[in-house]
């Protein structure tokens, strides 16, 4: 099977430690890899005082800094089987990002932390935030910055355990696969038995993946569940967190706090965000 990786970038290091480690990642598969830049102008009303030749000249520039950057994804990827396209756009980031998916049938997003801004108001930068919590047409691979590739042998998937989780859990399973990795299901128990419900799912997770390395664990609630996972990431040595992302869900209300709430989790490790199937 071969994947196709959308690599969103602005050129920054930030970026650049993603698409390495996209590139080792998938090391041993066939990719197309989409590299991905929008130009646009921060503030629209600056666009009066500025000249059509200086806006070509900016849009030139970016078409040859996407194609430099090819050529040098090109010399860090050690399979032949890599392929590296460009797609250069004017229009909005999550249009642009929408719309490629949508053409080349892209499999998974891989980008930095700090989105295409760096800003910091939020876990992530607000382009992440926005990214995660707007394209629903395939996962989202975060990678923290200037992070070192360690191939995934433990992989993190906590739940409420209440919802049943059958396509959507998919793009875990083929992660899975890439290096035989294991699925630490971890269960912050908020009260002391499961409901009926909860019972069920949890029958149904175990049948799901059950020809797949797994483990169920259960972590007391002693405080935050943010750090009963981090906890947990420490203990277990986990070297990627996966999570659905539904409506209500933990995670809508965990991406949506500020930064200062949750210090330091945002450099932790690699964060697969899977939308929910609608």
């Amino acid at each position: 099977m071969r994947h196709h990786i959308l690599l969103p970038t602005d050129f920054s290091d930030n970026s650049w430690s993603a698409i390495l480690y996209a590139l080792k990642l998938y090391a041993n598969q066939p990719c197309t890899f989409y590299l991905l830049h929008t130009w646009s102008f921060k503030n629209p009303t600056s666009r009066t005082y500025i000249t059509s030749s200086f806006i070509d000249l900016n849009k030139e520039k970016t078409k040859q800094d996407l194609i430099n950057l090819k050529a040098k994804a090109k010399t860090e990827s050690t399979n032949s089987d890599h392929k590296f396209k460009t797609v250069h756009s004017t229009e909005p980031l999550l249009d642009t990002i929408k719309n490629t998916i949508k053409e080349f049938k892209i499999t998974l997003v891989i980008m930095g932390t700090k989105g295409a801004t760096g800003a910091k108001e939020f876990l992530f930068g607000s382009n992440t935030v926005n990214i995660i919590n707007k394209i629903r047409l395939c996962p989202v691979l975060i990678v923290p910055d200037a992070y070192d590739f360690v191939v995934p042998k433990q992989i993190a998937f906590p739940t409420d355990f209440n919802r049943f989780y059958g396509d959507e859990l998919k793009p875990l399973l083929e992660l899975t696969k890439l290096y035989n990795s294991k699925i630490q299901v971890v269960h912050v128990n908020v009260k002391d038995s499961l409901t009926e419900k909860q019972s069920y799912n949890l029958a149904m997770l175990k049948a799901y993946i059950e020809d797949h390395p797994s483990s169920i664990n259960w972590k007391p609630n002693f405080g935050s569940k943010e750090q009963a996972i981090i906890d947990f990431i420490d203990e277990f040595d986990i070297n990627i967190l996966t999570m659905i992302n539904y409506k209500h869900s933990f995670i809508e209300s965990f991406l949506n706090e500020p930064v200062i709430q949750k210090i330091g989790f945002h450099t932790i490790i690699p964060f697969l965000v899977i939308p929910e199937f609608e």
